[in-house]
């Protein structure tokens, strides 16, 4: 028997999840319900669906969301970040399951609110870590699991986003740190979680420095637009993103504007900006594991440099997303589905004592992030079954990642450490005036 499954949030990462149950997934499940903000953005899909044969389905506003659970067994949630726990824990309380895009939530009370109600609910939860599923991090896990360089002491992890990808996420809501959590929640929830489940630890203590550089409007002169569509400058300003070019791109928000007021093209150096584009953290785990991470969110190219030192050797991994970017690919290609992969490569070296350097394979299939993302629909809609690396992530992997995350934003904030408890799932209240 197909399950049914309800849709919350219809912007473009939805589609990842509706083109898979309309496609290659489509024994496994039926796509039975629609809820968004914006009835064009809910139109676009249900063309789509509609596009395949099937019949278009029911679509809702988010005051129709317990009318909206009738019509299914499972709820996908790709909405704005800071929507996700009250749609979970509703969810959840129906006995729905839910499939959660990262990050699970943006804070500790978002992480509280989701743990109480998984354990009173019958519904299960499925965080869709996708990077777990990429060859390249799997194969740094079984090399880890292997033993060669002993027992971990240290992490080295250096993320790079592009000013494609980088700049992208300062032109739509998740310039908005109420809404996204911040940098260091909606995009390092991915790379804390990966730390978390190469050492299979759990972090207590969290440091952090992190600043706005390079965006927003205190790091330009003169003047800007405030978004680029119907700017002057639209075309020779590379941080300037033509949303009309792309058809999806216009579909989904330039069209949809007049009915919710939402700017997908905004200027990454207009007002408003209150995350931030470069970050330090340092991390301790109960295995006595030290992480030094940072993420720049403007550099030249896109990647990310792993090391893992251990009491018998060391690991490398090498990874290049892209080399550069032509300043006429304004947007993220994940955005448009146009891939950008120049001078892409990925190397996995260990280093045992003694020893000379070893090169290790890295098996990639077809696809997106190695064919990680079919790995990842795989267990999403036909189950994990019996996986030696524990790839499907739950609750507790979502709320560990976050509370990272958040713990690393109060500490830049605060200066101060924070502490995490209760096996890296809980974060202790603020100090009043902190």
């Amino acid at each position: 028997m197909t399950r049914r499954y309800a849709f919350v949030g219809l912007g473009h990462r939805a589609q990842m999840y509706v083109d898979a149950l309309l496609g290659d997934w489509s024994d496994t499940g039926e796509i039975t319900a629609l809820l968004d903000t914006n009835q064009t953005r809910m139109d676009f899909y249900n063309e789509r669906i509609a596009a395949t044969g099937r019949a278009a389905v029911p679509t809702f506003r988010p005051d129709g969301f317990q009318q909206m659970l009738e019509h299914c067994d499972a709820v996908v949630v790709t909405s704005v970040d800071n929507t996700h726990a009250e749609y979970v824990v509703a969810a959840l309380d129906a006995g729905r399951d839910v499939v959660v895009e990262k990050p699970l939530t943006v804070d500790a009370a978002g992480c509280e609110a989701i743990a109480a109600a998984a354990e009173r609910s019958s519904g299960e939860i499925v965080v869709t870590f996708n990077y777990r599923y990429s060859p390249r991090n799997t194969a740094l896990r079984e090399a880890i699991a292997s033993g060669r360089i002993g027992d971990v002491t240290s992490v080295n992890f250096e993320w790079t986003l592009d000013t494609i990808h980088g700049a992208d996420y300062f032109r739509r809501w998740h310039r908005d740190r109420e809404s996204s959590g911040g940098l260091l929640v909606h995009k390092s929830t991915h790379h804390f979680d990966l730390v978390n489940w190469w050492l299979d630890a759990r972090a207590e203590m969290v440091f952090a420095q992190a600043d706005l550089r390079f965006y927003g409007d205190g790091n330009v002169e003169g003047p800007r637009p405030e978004r680029s569509h119907g700017a002057p400058e639209l075309g020779t300003d590379p941080f300037l993103l033509d949303i009309g070019a792309d058809d999806r791109l216009r579909r989904l928000y330039l069209d949809a504007e007049a009915e919710d007021g939402y700017v997908r093209d905004q200027d990454v150096f207009a007002p408003g900006v209150t995350i931030d584009d470069n970050m330090a953290v340092l991390v301790r785990y109960d295995n006595r594991a030290l992480l030094t991470y940072s993420l720049n969110a403007h550099a030249p190219h896109e990647g990310y440099r792993v090391t893992v030192n251990g009491t018998k050797g060391r690991l490398e991994l090498e990874v290049c997303e892209r080399s550069w970017t032509p300043p006429q690919d304004a947007v993220d290609p994940s955005a448009t589905g146009k891939a950008n992969a120049q001078g892409a490569f990925d190397r996995l070296t260990v280093q045992e004592h003694w020893k000379q350097a070893e090169e290790l394979p890295i098996r990639n299939g077809e696809g997106a992030h190695g064919g990680g993302d079919k790995l990842l629909l795989n267990d999403v809609f036909r189950g994990p079954g019996q996986d030696p690396l524990a790839r499907q992530a739950g609750y507790r992997d979502g709320i560990r990642s976050v509370l990272i995350g958040a713990a690393a934003s109060r500490s830049a904030r605060t200066g101060a450490p924070v502490a995490l408890s209760d096996a890296g799932t809980r974060m202790a209240p603020e100090a009043a005036g902190a």
